[in-house]
């Protein structure tokens, strides 16, 4: 299902694909849809995507590619299996909308890797079941763990870490970050003034400092899978 904001997005991709034949700018997108940063349209474009409405065409600009358009916006209504909230657009899952799913399938963003910014770390069509008690609100992804820098956190290499879409976080939390629009990483975050550290949770690394504008939080951990 898609919320009433990525519907509107889409059809305002739609409408200026249609109308020009060449997708809308983030700036153009954000006006569009009364935003006040592109930050939520980047959120709203990735969620499309994951849904499988969009498709952005590599080492291109402005080369965004509506997929495929969901039915009309579903009118308030009481009836069982019909959402009650104008801002949801609902889909067709094989299931009453009663039924509270134990499973969740969240798409696959590849290996945590240095030098890879986490768009580009995203396995298309890949999904990796995950339980719906490991989910909270908002949007959420996994991860695949990298290397041995957090195992005192108890996240070991080849781990599958179930990630909140967040853009902020608050000091001891885990996250997902962006060092400076060029290299991912999972590490404990702690703020101090203007300064920002990234912390391991092993010995044998170094917590890094960054200044505020070096960072940008991308999610935050919420659970960690493991197989035997």
């Amino acid at each position: 299902m898609l919320t009433r904001k990525q519907h509107e997005l889409l059809m305002f991709i739609h409408e200026h694909l249609q109308a020009t034949g060449f997708s809308p700018s983030f700036d153009e997108m954000k006006v569009g849809l009364n935003l006040k940063s592109k930050s939520g349209i980047h959120r709203l474009i990735s969620a499309l995507e994951e849904r499988g409405f969009l498709r952005r065409r590599a080492h291109r600009a402005r080369a965004l590619e509506v997929v495929r358009l969901p039915s009309a916006l579903p009118k308030q209504t009481n009836q069982i299996g019909v959402s009650d909230n104008p801002n949801v657009v609902q889909g067709q899952f094989g299931r009453s909308s009663v039924d509270k799913p134990s499973i969740v399938s969240l798409p696959l963003f590849g290996r945590v890797a240095a030098g890879t910014p986490i768009e580009a770390l995203r396995d298309l069509g890949k999904f990796i079941d995950v339980p719906a008690s490991m989910i909270s609100v908002g949007e959420h992804y996994v991860l695949e763990i990298s290397g041995d820098s957090m195992i005192e956190a108890g996240i070991v290499d080849g781990d599958i870490a179930v990630i909140q879409r967040a853009d902020n976080a608050q000091n001891g939390e885990i996250v997902v970050a962006l060092i400076d629009n060029n290299e991912v990483t999972i590490k404990r975050i702690r703020k101090k003034g203007n300064s920002i550290a990234l912390e391991p949770a092993n010995r044998a690394y170094e917590a890094r400092i960054f200044g505020p504008d070096q960072i940008e939080v991308q999610g935050k951990l919420s659970g960690i899978l493991r197989w035997y």
